[in-house]
């Protein structure tokens, strides 16, 4: 397998919501294992230890639940950027990402031609959508 680049998203128990949300907007096979999975007893057991959505455009987000006597700090230096010339799909992921949550920067026609848009889903995770425009 090729080397790739995707975000690990860290919760503070809505790992399973959180993936659960991400796959009704992006579609794909989700698989969760918890930390009660692996043996944990106690508060953490339902806690999520690792998630992977893999979607049909060949996306990957992983995810998982900090334990619970450790900081969470939701949205902390990193975002998710989504990019590309399918505008309708793009479009659609935007409506929902933003939906719930606190749009930054509208998505539209920005200075360098592309359609850009900035946004913290309702989860507290920053999401950039950008659609390249054709050259011409």
């Amino acid at each position: 397998m090729a080397s790739r680049l995707n975000p690990y998203l860290n919760f503070d128990g809505t790992a399973r919501e959180a993936m659960e949300f991400y796959r009704s907007v992006f579609g794909g096979e989700l698989s969760l294992m918890t930390f009660g999975d692996m043996g944990t007893e106690g508060p953490d057991a339902d806690r999520i230890m690792h998630g992977q959505l893999e979607t049909p455009d060949g996306y990957t987000i992983m995810g998982a639940d900090v334990m619970s006597d450790m900081t969470f700090n939701p949205g902390d230096a990193f975002s998710v950027s989504l990019s590309g010339d399918d505008g309708d799909a793009l479009r659609g992921y935007w409506e929902q990402l933003s939906g719930g949550g606190q749009i930054s920067a509208p998505l539209e026609k920005q200075a360098w031609g592309d359609e850009f848009g900035a946004c913290t889903d309702r989860y507290g995770i920053p999401w950039l959508v950008n659609i390249s425009q054709p050259q011409g």
